[in-house]
């Protein structure tokens, strides 16, 4: 009888993307996702451990999935991901029914650890404190067919005060750029349309090698695939990115303009005690520079709120940064005390009270403008790359008769599809006809339909899903394909 699974992830793309190989691995090993609402014969937990509770979090489903497992003889429960890496020697004494626990990088020892744990009737513990080849071998199951995620490096370099990732994921470690354009073409070739270029840092790709210049290059050769139709990238940092990568996403038609450009702070002296080589200054210059290359740029960022030691002062300044960056979203986080990390201990940690507070009027205003700058786009002729992911769209989607797509900018557009038979990674151009704060709406007959190569690859596959395996030495993991999303945050964020 064939065993079932179900990965559980928590966390940033890079998770996504490790679960992707971790699906991929298992049904490669015989298994098969369980069916919604079943028992599964296996759990996999891929871990997060950069929010605040990811401890209890984890331990708690634990808790919960040791009931099924009580009454379900031969259930596994395998433990992976950054709380696995970071906690290695405590998970199976505090929760003993756990049968694996593996590290960020080792996925590929999962089913071999399944084995073992199942004959030796033990716990198996195997963490790697280095990534020693990068898992491009892997199989990765792949629920889409037109929208892939593509890694570029992996790890990171920096050393924010509050991020404990370099830690779990290493230093950084980057693809060779033939391997990366080659599955990019691979991928192409199978219906994608639009790819995401992931990393910790993605702009300081090629540090590696000794290349400046490696990311903007990678851009251009990006423009030079045919059939490639979108190319989104995803997180840079602000200290390493150069007017040549601005010119390059300028004058590369199929790079879209949209930039996730993490501040953290508008405050000099909060950015840094948190060591990120940048100031409020450079920060507002290339986003100026970003503008006057692309008026129509979207720009997104991440920021942190009562880090130790900020005053009203310094989220003052916060503020003000933000309203003159005019982001049209932005990921907003209440600083958490994460173990392992030099914030961990600084002095004048704030009370949970002033954080919330300044937390709430920062949404509050990131959303003010969010709704003033999608307002400029009512009566703007946008395209559209259709989403096939209920989750991609509205709640109300069903009931209005609107499908879901993504501008060229990745904002999110519910429009109606009239009497067009459209699906799944066709191409849309509609008419903008009502703003909202996360997203815009346009009620009108579509101006133009086009079914394109990745509307018939998905129709192809409909209801199935593909395994991929692997075997294109390409430096890297096998592409695990996500639906288009807006840009977050890479594990902690850039």
């Amino acid at each position: 009888m064939t065993k079932t699974y179900e990965v559980r992830t928590y966390g940033c793309q890079m998770n996504v993307h490790d679960s992707e190989r971790l699906s991929g691995l298992l049904e490669t090993a015989g298994y098969e996702a369980a069916p919604s609402g079943e028992t599964p014969d296996l759990v996999v937990f891929n871990t997060c451990a950069v929010r605040e509770n990811a401890d209890n979090k984890l331990y708690g489903n634990l808790g919960h999935v040791a009931s099924l497992k009580a009454k379900k003889p031969g259930m596994q429960v395998a433990v992976g991901g950054c709380l696995a890496q970071k906690d290695k020697d405590t998970i199976t004494s505090r929760a003993p029914w756990v049968d694996v626990v593996f590290g960020t990088h080792n996925i590929g020892s999962l089913p071999i650890l399944l084995e073992r744990a199942r004959i030796a009737e033990e716990s198996q513990v195997e963490i790697l404190d280095a990534l020693e080849v990068f898992p491009s071998t892997l199989p990765t199951k792949r629920d889409s067919v037109f929208a892939a995620w593509v890694s570029i490096s992996v790890g990171c370099n920096n050393t924010c005060t509050f991020c404990i990732v370099p830690s779990l994921r290493g230093k950084e470690r980057d693809r060779r750029p033939g391997d990366i354009l080659a599955e990019i073409e691979a991928l192409v070739a199978d219906g994608v349309v639009e790819v995401t270029l992931l990393g910790q840092n993605v702009n300081s790709y090629g540090s590696e090698f000794g290349d400046r210049q490696a990311f903007s290059k990678l851009l251009r050769a990006c423009g030079r695939i045919e059939g490639l139709e979108r190319v989104r990238f995803t997180s840079p940092h602000p200290a390493a990115f150069s007017d040549d990568v601005i010119e390059a996403m300028a004058e590369t038609p199929n790079v879209m303009p949209q930039l996730h450009m993490p501040l953290q702070s508008g405050s000099d002296r909060i950015l840094r005690a948190m060591r990120r080589s940048y100031r409020s200054e450079r920060f507002l210059g290339i986003i100026d520079r970003v503008r006057a290359a692309m008026p129509d740029a979207a720009i997104t960022t991440d920021i942190i709120v009562g880090f130790p030691g900020e005053t009203e002062e310094d989220f003052q300044a916060t503020l003000d940064v933000v309203r003159q960056s005019r982001f049209s979203s932005a990921f907003t986080f209440q600083y958490s005390q994460r173990p392992g990390t030099p914030a961990a201990t600084l002095p004048d940690q704030l009370p949970k009270e002033i954080v919330q507070e300044r937390y709430e009027r920062l949404a509050a205003l990131v959303e003010e403008i969010s709704w003033s700058e999608n307002q400029r786009l009512e009566g703007r002729v946008v395209e559209l790359l259709v989403a096939d992911k209920a989750h991609a769209g509205g709640r109300k989607d069903a009931a209005t008769n609107r499908m879901s797509g993504r501008a060229r900018d990745n904002r999110l557009v519910h429009f109606v599809p009239g009497d067009h038979a459209i699906r799944p990674g066709d191409m849309v151009v509609t008419r903008v006809t009502k703003a909202s704060p996360h997203h815009l709406v346009a009620d009108g007959e579509p101006i133009e339909v086009r079914r394109t190569r990745a509307g018939d690859a998905w129709e192809a596959r409909q209801g199935r899903t593909t395994v991929s395996p692997g075997s294109v030495g390409l430096g890297m993991p096998s592409i695990g394909v996500p639906p288009p999303l807006p840009p977050a945050p890479a594990c902690a964020p850039a």
